[in-house]
């Protein structure tokens, strides 16, 4: 069964570069960020450790753990990584999951039906695995963003949907089309106006279902 938004995240135990990793424990109080690859050294899929490795700071900052799912074995990662540093010149400090058995990526349905368990497994055959995941302290999917093999992932989108995802979860907001942290946000439909100016005072309502408050501190 496809997972869906406010699912809980399938738990897991695998082995991966920071030892084995028994997966809702490893998240503790925090969101993580999910985010799979088919193979390791993988021209696009090095980029984007390599985008995550040079922003760890602004991940650290939203109380946000990061780890990568790939294909192949810990020793093949750990070589992997020495690339991902190189390129970003500074440490890869996030885990890497061996997920050769393709538990994982059955787990999280990033894999179509008839995936091949052994034999063939080149990048393109695994295609697939190519979703990222927030998930938050609750251990509650988030948000999920699938990405072709073809198309590098977006890390500055990915920050704005961490901290849209965080500003909804801290009030009875929700953000409009192209929000960035600090601009206005939505009152939710759950509270009326009444309710609604009394937790955040003034309210800009161009519709009578749209209205626009300040983002919470």
């Amino acid at each position: 069964m496809a997972l869906r938004i406010h699912d809980i995240a399938p738990d897991f135990t695998a082995d991966s570069t920071a030892g084995q990793i028994r997966f809702h424990r490893w998240i503790g109080d925090s969101y993580a960020i999910l985010m799979s690859h088919p193979r390791d050294f993988t021209p696009v899929c090095t980029t984007e450790f390599t985008a995550v490795a040079r922003i760890a700071s602004e991940f650290e900052r939203r109380n946000t753990k990061v780890i990568g799912v790939s294909a192949d074995s810990v020793d093949e990662h750990m070589k992997w990584k020495t690339d991902i540093e190189t390129l970003a010149g500074r440490p890869a400090d996030f885990p890497i999951i061996d997920d050769r058995s393709l538990a994982v990526a059955r787990a999280y349905d990033m894999l179509p039906a008839d995936a091949p368990d052994v034999g063939l497994r080149t990048p393109a055959a695994l295609a697939s695995v190519r979703t990222l995941y927030i998930i938050g302290p609750d251990k509650r999917i988030r948000l999920a963003i699938a990405y072709p093999m073809s198309v590098g992932r977006n890390f500055s989108e990915v920050l704005r949907a961490l901290d849209a995802v965080q500003a909804t979860d801290a009030a009875p907001v929700t953000t409009p089309a192209d929000w960035m942290p600090g601009q206005d946000v939505i009152v939710a439909l759950t509270l009326n106006d009444a309710a609604a100016r009394e937790k955040f005072g003034q309210i800009d309502a161009p519709l009578p279902y749209l209205r626009f408050v300040k983002a919470p501190a």
